[in-house]
């Protein structure tokens, strides 16, 4: 078996069958892991398997209910991902598992409270999956095509602080560094179970010399909360936030984050190459109808 470090970018699993042994390995090493896939990578092998229905449990009236063909298969691979992978941390069968949601929509398996926290993201193709065993996780996923305007959403999305420090960046700069800022904000909420009911304005963050996010608030609450964003499949920026009073935040796998940003800052135009809106998070603030984004939190 390869040998998986502390902790590091998300996994990729092609499908139902794995491999699964590097997600079993970094989880029984750090307490957590997270994998990303794409949904069209799953669904032969889901919409074949006989156990789908049951995959899908509770979760089967929303899937039917939801309008487009693309987004019920989305859906349901997500919901497919993430049981395949609390099953395969757990040693458990997937059919053998219940989602169920905290009030914030916050995903969790019945009968498992306190023992395995979950989190799921998905946009475009890709679905991100975290498990964690040493406490609350959270993840989030954008593509760097996606346009965000700092000028638009800043007063919505930033603290006083960050939007003065964005501002002075250069404009690719500026771009990366709220992008990413963006989805450590979603990641953060998420695992605290509030998600997009906490207004981001009033979450900050601050930097260290090697690029890695921390909280602004330097409490010892806000010390365990550690993070970490990597680019994926060339296309996407995942962030994790992930819990764990128990562990060092200087080894929590965030190293060299700030390189993330500097492959965006590389090629800056796939942050302006559509006329997308933003992610559907606009939709809560009324900036905006939503763009079919759906994440299933």
């Amino acid at each position: 078996m390869n040998d998986v470090p502390p902790s590091g970018a998300p996994l990729h699993v092609a499908g139902p069958e794995g491999p699964w042994d590097d997600v079993c390995e970094r989880f029984e090493s750090v307490g957590r892991a997270v994998v990303h896939t794409t949904w069209g990578e799953w669904l032969t092998a889901a919409l074949l398997d006989p156990e789908l229905r049951g995959l899908l449990g509770r979760d089967r009236p929303r899937y039917r209910r939801t309008p487009a063909a693309a987004g019920r298969l989305a859906f349901a691979m997500s919901r497919v991902v993430m049981k395949h992978t609390a099953g395969a941390v757990l040693c458990t069968a997937p059919s053998a598992l219940d989602i169920a949601y905290l009030p914030g929509g916050q995903p969790t398996l019945r009968g498992f409270g306190g023992e395995l926290w979950l989190s799921l993201a998905h946009t475009e193709e890709l679905i991100v999956v975290a498990v964690s065993r040493r406490g609350p996780v959270g993840v989030d996923t954008e593509s760097v095509t996606r346009r965000v305007s700092f000028e638009a959403l800043h007063e919505q999305m930033c603290t006083p602080r960050e939007a003065e420090l964005l501002a002075a960046l250069p404009a690719d700069r500026r771009a990366a560094r709220f992008l990413r800022l963006w989805t450590l904000k979603e990641a953060y909420t998420k695992a605290l179970g509030q998600g997009m009911r906490r207004g981001f304005g009033t979450v900050g963050f601050r930097w260290d010399g090697d690029g890695r996010a921390a909280l602004a608030d330097d409490s010892p609450a806000a010390r365990a909360w550690s993070f970490s964003t990597h680019l994926v499949q060339d296309r996407y920026l995942v962030s994790e936030a992930w819990h764990d009073a128990g562990h060092d935040a200087s080894h929590a796998g965030g190293r060299g984050t700030g390189q993330v940003e500097d492959r965006l800052r590389g090629d800056p135009d796939p942050l302006a190459r559509t006329g997308l809106p933003p992610a559907q998070t606009v939709r809560f603030w009324g900036l905006g109808a939503p763009v079919g984004d759906e994440r299933g939190r």
